[in-house]
């Protein structure tokens, strides 16, 4: 039911035919109904959702038409890149809204009124209440992509400030390939009588990706890794760890040793997230090393092998990590470390996906080899880690978290005032 100017726009990006979500989803939305959209990652959710909004578009054009709410800054950009593409013939403007970036740039871009904007929650607020002239009352349709991710208490406040100044008669689209009790709240609030397009009923992992798992010493963790990356030369690799700092130690880690590694985590400027990334998606750097903020959504078509460095603590996070791989029906493989201290968190993860994960074979004695090597590089790392840390300490401008913004607003003029002693 997708008009012939969508349908040649899909040919164009070598979309042949439609994925199970979309042959699903699309006529359903198409009707005008609310949609639940629940598929694996790497299952074609974001052309579920974009060719009835703009097939939508098409029929009554107006500007500030959808609204799609994401969790993390890089998704944003990318669902961007697929309603531009999409909606390039037919002259579609979307707009992408989220933190780390400059208010003033955005502000300018809303004034134009984008047909489609692409908002973290809590920019988007921001936008809402201080940006002149700028609302949502006519806004016909709202997605939540990663809908889990945006209903968790994480966005709660946002989001419900969101649902008050946007329209109530409007279409509603939430996808996510994890979905959670709260999600039945906010059917209640936010969609009228939905239609659940379920590809995969019980949580699962794509066929084609082989998943495997290390016992190890949490000691020698890195010297595993090291070995690994060795085994597998050649591949391109996405390592998760669980937290920035760690993170940044692992990538200056294996830059010491000699691997193109380039870290993504949620303390960097907004400019080096979106540099790691195009550089990595080039293929310039083989290996990325990311916090969470990387594994929801993210489509990197090359990636050979996920390792988790650092188990996930919530079992569903392990699905969306291991989903970065094995995309569009290619294979991949994925490692999980795991040492004395997650097993629990492991046979949870088991439980999940209802299977049991084989061991990865490897050499013992040969990981034993490395631990010299390993062991000064850790120091290097330590000490590059120290560095980084007090040169940020001394300039301080180089943090742009957010909440370093707002401090840096709220001190007259931006400099520092003198504590009195």
């Amino acid at each position: 039911g997708v008009t012939d100017v969508l349908c040649e726009a899909c040919d164009q990006l070598g979309w042949k035919t439609p994925t199970k979500i979309q042959v699903e989803a699309i006529p359903v939305a198409l009707q005008g109904r609310d949609i639940i959209g629940l598929a694996e990652t790497g299952s074609g959710k974001t052309g579920a959702f974009a060719l009835p909004i703009l097939q939508a578009l098409l029929e009554t054009p107006q500007r500030l038409f959808a609204l799609v709410l994401t969790p993390t800054r890089e998704l944003a950009f990318q669902i961007s890149e697929q309603f531009e593409a999409l909606g390039s013939s037919i002259g579609v403007h979307s707009t992408v809204i989220v933190g780390g970036i400059d208010t003033m740039s955005q502000s300018l871009a809303l004034a134009k009124k984008p047909h489609v904007i692409i908002a973290t929650p809590g920019r988007l607020v921001d936008h809402l209440e201080n940006t002149k002239g700028f609302n949502l009352r006519a806004l016909k349709f709202l997605v939540m992509d990663e809908a889990d991710r945006i209903l968790n208490m994480d966005f709660e406040t946002e989001v419900d400030k969101i649902l008050k100044v946007i329209p109530r008669d409007r279409k509603t689209f939430l996808f996510s390939a994890t979905m959670t009790k709260k999600v039945q709240k906010l059917q209640r609030a936010a969609l009228k009588n939905p239609v659940k397009c379920a590809v995969s009923s019980k949580y699962q992992t794509v066929e084609k990706l082989q998943q495997y798992y290390i016992f190890i010493p949490s000691k020698f963790k890195d010297s595993y890794l090291v070995y690994i990356l060795n085994e597998l030369a050649g591949n391109s690799f996405m390592i998760f760890c669980s937290t920035c700092n760690n993170t940044q130690r692992t990538a200056l880690l294996l830059r010491n040793l000699g691997f193109t590694a380039i870290p993504l985590h949620g303390q960097m400027s907004q400019n080096k997230r979106l540099g790691s990334l195009n550089k990595f998606k080039a293929k310039a750097r083989s290996i990325l090393l990311a916090t969470d903020v990387a594994s929801r959504g993210l489509d990197i078509p090359h990636v050979d092998v996920v390792i988790n460095f650092d188990i996930p603590t919530h079992s569903k996070d392990y699905i969306h990590r291991v989903g970065r791989t094995a995309r569009a029906g290619r294979s991949g493989k994925s490692i999980t470390f795991v040492t004395q201290y997650d097993v629990e968190l492991f046979q949870r993860i088991e439980h999940l996906i209802g299977k049991k994960l084989p061991a990865f074979p490897m050499q013992e004695e040969e990981v034993m080899m490395l631990t010299e090597r390993v062991a000064e590089a850790q120091r290097f790392a330590r000490m590059e880690l120290r560095e980084q840390g007090e040169k940020k300490r001394s300039r301080n401008d180089d943090d742009d978290t957010e909440e370093a913004i707002g401090v840096r607003n709220k001190v007259v003029g931006g400099k520092k005032k003198k504590r009195k002693a």
